[in-house]
């Protein structure tokens, strides 16, 4: 373990006590009863300066990138993901464990640590999810900023995201109209004293072309037509509108409709702003210098000659840039218990990478012993994609995966009836059932087996839930330590009790971060494509097999044409199956992997093949959670947030 002395000089941390209360309070009442470190003494605490601090409030703070140059020397800290079972809708807690075992460490055992989550996207958080900051005893705080809003960052990405798609449009309305002489007069025009001159994006596509001149008025006419005209493919086009709001309506569209546009109209539809590439970028950006050269390499379609159309091309890439300038800073937040918090990119698992960022990553290693993160959905998502994406951009390697279940979730993967939201539980879930929970277990052990693949000691949190019996808690204990890359597990009750319903769980990963590790890849870069996406499909999700449709085969050769074969895969599956199926629950067998398309993310890093009926674009339930959501105006406190 990382001795504290050889970490910066930092002031003693200071617990924030818990009071819990029997029965749990609702999550937003436990949240606002909170007492409040202000964010400044969490920054002292964590060894921070002033100066590397950007104030929001008393509450929160975003933290300056310069903070790495005076922590190089620093030695890291181990390094945790908490990742789970198979979701179900009677939930896992995985964020609620993350939080936990932060506070058990930091708060009970004593230990320098910090708790690295994302950002909550509003398409669930009004959707169908509420609050998004765990629950119970174990949350981040201040609840309501964590889930609205906070510092803008998402706000950000939609209004870069959406600058280039209008940069798009813009270019190839201009162009179906235009001469080359024409349009490169117009892209560069004579200022006052009758000179043009290149931006900077500018001589980026000058470069590209091999064009050595410097100098508008002494390009040739070829080099000017050249330079001028992009001449994309409408058909090629992947970039598409975002916006951060669960909208089914919004998955196929058509814009060019209004008089001035002339008939120019084109089929599109929108992604949630959590899907676009530019958060990907984001939460994989090493720098801001990093970020600027991932935005810029953004593909968003073809010429018709076949060549790659980039961000760079349309010479939008330093305004996007200049409007994320703020986003690759990471959010410093506190836990219930005064633990403090790192909150950054929001990438969704199932239809993106789901991971937080990797600057916030890395500031905590130096500042902490212990950095607990936590990956998207289960560990045939997030947790996949952690280890192959992540780890390979970040170069951090993984000291242990925590792999969290509940009883219920089991007895559902086994079998359980069907839970309906708003109905009460069938007694299956309530009552003790360990046939349910036995066969519900195969789940559990596919998942642990997943991380086995990686070499990464895992350890098994069974979150505890009112109903369970000990009888069931350890059977599942029983199971989990039979199988061979489970290093122990261990039952907690973090959500009644904070941190110290977690001191067992915590003090098991203390152990397994002293064991020897041999971690490795899923699989190597150089291999084509399709050897890629078989080897996750068949030794991640089990399958059978692989499914191309005629436009996946297409993609796939485009891109291998281009040299984006050598990227890794990011695939865009449901999570509530190890299939691609949402009905398949425990561990589904004889089934084979239909993919319908694939885009190749080449700013963010990685190709995006799209399993089955995966949607971009979440659509919202009968009731959404937008129902329970008001405000207080005698109190100015948020009613229904949990």
């Amino acid at each position: 373990m990382c001795a504290l002395t050889q970490h910066p000089e930092h002031k003693k941390f200071v617990p924030t006590p818990l009071h819990p209360l029997s029965p749990v309070p609702a999550d937003i009442d436990i949240a606002q009863d909170a007492t409040l470190k202000p964010i400044r003494q969490v920054a002292e605490e964590l060894g921070l300066e002033e100066s590397e601090l950007e104030l929001y409030g008393d509450y929160k703070a975003k933290i300056k990138l310069e903070v790495l140059d005076r922590l190089a020397d620093a030695p890291d800290g181990k390094y945790i993901d908490v990742t789970a079972i198979t979701p179900t809708p009677l939930g896992e807690g995985k964020t609620t464990t993350t939080v936990g075992l932060s506070q058990a460490l930091g708060a009970h055992l004593g230990k320098r640590v910090i708790t690295c989550i994302r950002q909550p996207s509003q398409g669930p958080t009004f959707g169908i999810k509420g609050g998004a900051a765990g629950g119970g005893y174990s949350q981040v705080i201040p609840m309501e900023d964590f889930n609205l809003h906070l510092t803008g960052d998402i706000h950000a990405i939609t209004a870069a995201n959406n600058l280039l798609a209008a940069a798009i449009d813009t270019r190839m309305f201009h162009e179906s109209s235009q001469t080359d002489l024409g349009l490169f007069n117009r892209l560069c025009p004579k200022d006052k004293k009758g000179k043009r001159h290149f931006s900077v994006s500018m001589k980026g596509r000058l470069q590209k072309l091999g064009i050595t001149e410097t100098d508008p008025d002494l390009l040739t006419d070829e080099q000017k037509a050249r330079f001028a005209r992009l001449d994309i493919d409408p058909d090629t086009v992947t970039w598409r509108r975002a916006v951060d709001v669960n909208d089914r309506m919004l998955r196929g569209i058509t814009v060019g409709q209004g008089e001035a546009e002339n008939g120019f109209e084109l089929k599109t539809n929108y992604y949630i702003s959590v899907a676009s590439e530019l958060m990907a970028i984001l939460a994989l950006a090493t720098s801001l210098k990093d970020m600027r050269e991932r935005i810029a390499n953004m593909v968003i379609g073809q010429s018709r000659k076949g060549e790659p159309v980039t961000a760079d091309d349309l010479g939008v890439a330093g305004a996007l840039t200049v409007l994320m300038k703020d986003t690759i800073k990471p959010n410093l937040m506190q836990t219930l218990e005064g633990t403090p918090v790192l909150v950054h990119a929001g990438p969704f698992a199932n239809i993106a990478h789901g991971n937080s960022s990797i600057m916030a990553d890395k500031i905590a290693l130096k500042l902490a012993d212990y950095v607990i993160t936590e990956s998207g959905f289960g560990a045939d998502m997030g947790m996949e994609k952690f280890f192959d994406i992540k780890c390979r951009y970040s170069g951090n390697i993984p000291s242990v995966v925590v792999l969290v279940a509940t009883v219920r979730a089991l007895k559902m993967h086994g079998g359980g009836p069907k839970v309906t939201a708003g109905a009460p539980l069938a007694a299956e879930y309530i009552d003790e059932n360990l046939e349910l929970v036995e066969k519900g277990a195969a789940n559990l052990l596919a998942h642990a087996s997943i991380a086995q693949k990686f070499g990464v000691p895992v350890v098994v949190a069974v979150n505890r839930f009112p109903t369970d019996t000990d009888a069931e808690l350890e059977l599942v204990r029983k199971i989990a330590l039979e199988h061979p890359g489970v290093a122990d597990a261990v039952v907690a009750d973090h959500f009644s009790q904070g941190g110290a319903g977690a001191v067992a769980l915590a003090e098991a990963v203390v152990r397994a971060s002293e064991k020897p590790a041999d971690f490795k890849f899923l699989y190597p870069l150089d291999v084509p494509i399709k050897q890629k996406i078989e080897t996750i499909a068949r030794e991640v999700y089990g399958a059978d097999g692989v499914d191309y449709s005629q436009l996946a085969e297409e993609r796939i050769a485009e891109y291998t044409r281009m040299g984006y074969d050598k990227l890794p895969i990011c695939m865009a599956k449901t999570h509530l199956s190890l299939s691609h199926d949402p009905e398949l629950k425990g561990v589904p067998k004889g089934f084979r992997i239909p993919i319908r398309d694939v885009s190749a993310s080449v700013g963010a890093g990685f190709v995006y093949p799209l399993l089955g009926t995966m949607s971009t674009m979440p659509g919202l339930p009968t009731r959404p959670a937008y129902y329970d959501i008001d405000i207080d105006f005698e109190t100015g406190k948020i009613l229904g947030l949990s």
